[in-house]
């Protein structure tokens, strides 16, 4: 048997497209083999998706999953490891049609599977690389970095008044719309 697995991020898309286009490339999925979940984010653990985590219950040794991109997997290059790896230990075929007919599970899957890992994880390290280059970069031009004060220094300066002068914490979030943890924030920064 053939299940199908398919998501997308939003409420507007659909994952029609995803099923018509394993259908085009000769995999016949009956409509109840066909797991979807719709509006669901790909920062989701694939097995933490409500139709996955039902397709789970259903799929059996000797059946195979195919999904039209590895990113229906998990939502980064460790969580596809282990999915791929859960479905291989059940005996469970992972077939991608993004990547050829190769089933993921198998030696060469693996093989692949493995490759495409390494380049994930080089990508995130580059991104992390460039990204504290920047902030390196950032401060030696004397930018401020992270957000915004939701006060001015005068207000920062009212609130440290009141504080001293006994004024609660909750008190003073709402009075200045801010949360309870920006008070207390600017309490310690006295401190």
């Amino acid at each position: 048997m053939i299940f199908g697995y398919g998501r997308v991020s939003t409420g507007q898309q659909t994952t029609e497209n995803q099923r018509l286009e394993l259908e085009q490339a000769g995999y016949q999925i009956e409509p109840d083999y066909w797991y979807a979940d719709d509006g669901v984010s790909g920062k989701v653990a694939a097995n933490q998706r409500p139709a996955f985590k039902q397709m789970l219950t259903q799929i059996r040794k000797g059946e195979t999953l195919v999904v039209s991109k590895l990113d229906r997997l998990g939502r980064d290059a460790i969580d596809i490891l282990q999915t791929v790896r859960q479905f291989g230990e059940r005996g469970i075929k992972v077939i991608v049609h993004q990547l050829g007919n190769t089933d993921l599970t198998s030696p060469a899957g693996k093989l692949l599977l493995s490759m495409l890992a390494a380049v994930a994880e080089m990508e995130r390290d580059l991104l992390i690389e460039r990204t504290q280059a920047g902030l390196q970069r950032a401060k030696a031009e004397g930018k401020t970095l992270g957000r915004p004060s939701k006060t001015t220094p005068e207000q920062r300066a009212e609130i440290r008044g009141r504080l001293g002068a006994g004024e609660s914490v909750s008190a003073l979030a709402r009075l200045y719309g801010v949360s309870r943890a920006n008070i207390i924030g600017i309490r310690a920064a006295t401190a």
